[in-house]
């Protein structure tokens, strides 16, 4: 670091603060190694002085030893167009193209870097990067298996950060400039895709990628882009898409990351752990967001060790992800019995024609291992006017308050009070138990319209099994139900005969 920092002369400093000004304040912290602070200073230089490629030059310089990659490069690509003559400026962003694996730049800045200074500074070192990028030569493909253009492909990277930044319309324009003129650049095409997709024109979208379909058939990010909008919009198409996908072999260690991860995004747990989890044997380094996709999907298809070790590399990569674990909702693995935990199960229940089945799914989905996803793309949480009582229900499954002193909410929580008795008695949902929820959540539905207390929970939870549990055994007895939970058979007739006025057979 020592010898790409710049010399300067001491000058006196005006009184009014100047890009210069900020700009020796920033070496002064770099003396010091103080990274951040010199950050802090070189950002004000940019903003009071941001036609001196010197100034940019270090920010660029800085932000790489900050690991801000893709920031340094837009800092040097900045340097460089201010002052194309300066041939250090070639060697910097040589440099970061290498840092970020794009090393067909790295190797075309570093050799034009070698060819315009041949006994400058970092010769040795741009000689370096050149011959590590071609032993490298297999990844001077893009992901999409196309030979990279450097000006093309930093183009494509500038409209993915503007898309990561909510610039949508601003994308669209820079990835539609690109096809017109590059139209076989099928990545500019798959992100403007997703770009469409993310601003609500779904059909444009698929149309962009069934033509990229039509023209290079196979095309992989397409099919699996196309998986993703199909699983968000809940089309049947989607199952065509995925039987599409699992016969898919890909060499190519980016299309394997590419099919794991939409393959946990959609929830087809094993087959992402398949992909995920070769890639990991085989020495793969990847990014957070692979060892996300690589916990979730071990969790999910019973890896517990696997899931946890992905998820502690993802917590030193990134810090903020504490608190998301795939199991931070239940604490334990699933029981593979779970109703609960069974994604499509559940998914099912949320996306129900019948009210009752759609309250069922929203307790479900409170004790869910699939919760927080479900939560962060909610298509199965839109309604176009919720009742009162599903509102309900979603904020008792997101862990939301309930009034004692207003008297509806006072008895939707002795509801759910009831509900949580039956639960308790196996700690989870199993299909033979799920009867019974299905008709409390029946019975939820009506007597809640007809503004009934729900009194007496544990009473309530016996009457529900007792009548599940005698409509098909005629030898169970109110004595014996009665005595499961602690109260009197006289209590028990009670509330069944409470409860029996709200089945529909019994409405007026």
């Amino acid at each position: 670091m020592e010898n790409k920092k710049r010399k300067t002369n001491e000058n006196v400093l005006s009184f009014l603060p100047t890009g210069e000004y900020y700009f020796k304040k920033a070496l002064r912290e770099l003396q010091r190694e103080n990274y951040p602070k010199a950050h802090k200073y070189l950002q004000r230089a940019t903003e009071l002085n941001p036609v001196d490629a010197d100034i940019w030059v270090q920010f660029g310089i800085v932000q790489m030893e900050m690991q801000e990659f893709e920031a340094a490069m837009e800092a040097l690509r900045t340097a460089h167009e201010l002052d194309p003559s300066k041939p250090e400026t070639l060697f910097f962003l040589a440099e970061v193209y290498a840092h970020m694996g794009m090393f067909l730049e790295a190797r075309n800045y570093a050799k034009r870097y070698t060819e315009k200074d041949a006994h400058g500074e970092y010769v040795a070192e741009a000689l370096e990067i050149i011959d590590f990028a071609e032993q490298e030569d297999w990844q001077l493909l893009d992901d999409e298996g196309e030979a990279q253009d450097s000006e093309y492909y930093y183009q494509q990277e500038k409209a993915r950060r503007l898309m990561e930044g909510g610039k949508f319309p601003e994308a669209i324009e820079l990835l539609e400039n690109l096809i017109a003129e590059k139209p076989e650049f099928w990545g500019a095409h798959n992100n403007l895709a997703l770009a469409y997709f993310y601003i609500g024109e779904s059909e444009m979208a698929k149309a962009l990628l069934h033509d990229v379909l039509r023209r290079n058939t196979g095309n992989l990010h397409a099919l699996c882009n196309l998986a993703v909008f199909h699983y968000y919009e809940k089309n049947d198409e989607l199952e065509d898409i995925l039987a599409l996908l699992k016969k898919i072999q890909p060499y190519v260690f980016e299309h394997r990351y590419k099919l794991g991860a939409t393959f946990a995004l959609v929830g087809k747990y094993k087959e992402a752990y398949r992909w995920l989890r070769s890639l990991q044997k085989r020495g793969f380094d990847g990014d957070p967001a692979f060892y996300f996709w690589l916990s979730h999907a071990a969790y999910h298809s019973g890896h517990e060790d696997i899931a946890k070790q992905a998820w502690k590399q993802l917590t030193l990569m990134d810090p903020g992800k504490g608190g998301y674990e795939p199991w931070a909702d239940n604490g334990v693995m699933p029981h593979e019995d779970a109703l609960e935990h069974n994604r499509d199960y559940l998914v099912g229940k949320l996306d129900h024609s019948h009210k009752s089945e759609r309250l069922f799914g929203l307790f479900l989905l409170g004790k869910s291992a699939h919760k927080q996803e479900l939560i962060s793309h909610p298509n199965w949480l839109e309604s176009d006017q919720p009742s009162v009582l599903e509102s309900y229900m979603l904020g008792y499954a997101l862990g939301h308050p309930f009034k004692e002193e207003v008297a509806e909410e006072r008895a939707f929580k002795r509801a759910m009070e009831t509900a949580e008795i039956l639960y308790a008695e196996e700690g989870m949902v199993t299909e033979q138990g799920s009867y019974a929820f299905q008709m409390w959540f029946m019975l939820v539905e009506k007597a809640f319209g007809h503004h009934y207390e729900f009194k007496n929970p544990t009473a309530l939870a016996a009457a529900v099994q007792y009548m599940v549990k005698s409509s098909r055994n005629r030898e169970v007895t109110k004595k014996s139900v009665a005595a499961q939970y602690g109260i009197s058979p006289g209590t028990l007739t009670k509330y069944v005969n409470d409860l029996i006025r709200f089945l529909p057979l019994f409405e007026s």
